[in-house]
């Protein structure tokens, strides 16, 4: 069972490996969800995860809010994909939306190219599209490499113990295609019946190991 935890910048991750995190998930300002981290925060974090064998995933958000990016902020999430794979992150999160909250086609794909090499997490702006296009965003992310899709199952005020038939309709639809990664509440104390629940060999959390 791999349990990603989630950081805000390095403060905790030296205790999260030391309690059984397998990969990081690296951010900041997780008031807001998470955005990218600075350079330093980036270089110290990797270093020091690769020292313990602890893959890392980035985190490419300009801001927090909606999923729905402008031109500039598009380009920042360029640069800043560009940087941190240099710096030697394992893989990178990111989502886009257009303003019908489909998936942001040209935004993704350009994204996707740059990433290529890395994993790469659709985030949880999978939430966020309309449950009747959620199965077509499963097969387009798949079309395009995508290696996991971060989901709460459904709206992030809910509780993912409540969230388990939907989380279940994604993986039986994704069919081993794509790893689908359940987040958003997952405690080292509930974490046991999610796996049992829904029998996934991935979890994601900022609790996951207490």
């Amino acid at each position: 069972m791999l349990k990603e935890a989630v950081v805000e910048n390095f403060t905790n991750v030296p205790e999260f490996i030391a309690n059984g995190a397998d990969r990081i998930e690296l951010c900041d300002n997780l008031a807001v969800g998470g955005t990218t981290v600075s350079p330093g925060v980036a270089v110290i974090t990797i270093k020091y995860c690769h020292d313990k064998n602890v893959k890392v995933m980035s985190m490419i958000r300009p801001r927090g809010g909606n999923f729905n990016y402008s031109k500039e902020e598009i380009e920042m999430m360029k640069k800043d994909l560009v940087h941190l794979k240099e710096l030697g992150t394992d893989g990178v999160v990111f989502g886009c939306l257009n303003d019908t909250g489909w998936i942001d086609e040209e935004a993704m794909l350009t994204l996707l190219d740059l990433a290529k090499g890395l994993e790469v997490t659709f985030h949880m702006a999978f939430d966020q599209i309309s449950s009747e296009n959620q199965f077509k965003a499963i097969d387009w992310l798949v079309k395009n490499g995508v290696s996991r899709i971060l989901t709460h199952g459904g709206p992030s005020n809910t509780n993912i113990e409540d969230n388990l038939g939907r989380l279940k309709e994604y993986i039986d639809y994704a069919d081993g295609r794509i790893i689908i990664l359940p987040g958003g509440g997952i405690t080292n104390k509930n974490l046991d019946l999610i796996i049992s629940a829904l029998n996934v060999s991935e979890a994601h959390g900022t609790k996951i190991v207490g």
